[in-house]
């Protein structure tokens, strides 16, 4: 399981988690917002999405960020939103970064 080493994100436009190999991943912050897999938006069952994208402001930003043991942290959101958990695993694979993109494509 990859471990960031920090986590940069607080009232900011962008949330960067730095890893123990020293690559940054910097996710738009309203993009990780969208990203959030909780039933609350997610459909459980059919995994439909239930989170219209029209309602998440475009300057969402997390007004906190909390390690959920070692393997995920949780964000509570400018829109109110708390509820979801984002996996380590999940957040590296899922690096915008140019790198890690064409590796994905590859």
């Amino acid at each position: 399981m990859p471990l960031p080493l920090e986590i940069i994100g607080l009232h900011r436009p962008d949330i960067t988690l730095v890893w123990e190999d020293e690559h940054r991943t910097v996710f738009p912050a309203r993009d990780l917002r969208l990203r959030c897999r909780c039933a609350m938006c997610i459909e459980e069952m059919t995994g439909a999405p239930l989170l219209d994208p029209k309602r998440v402001p475009a300057d969402v930003s997390a007004q906190g960020i909390e390690l959920v043991g070692q393997y995920a942290i949780a964000i509570r959101w400018s829109d109110g939103h708390n509820t979801g958990f984002y996996n380590f695993r999940d957040l590296r694979e899922a690096c915008p970064c140019p790198e890690c993109t064409r590796r994905r494509a590859g």
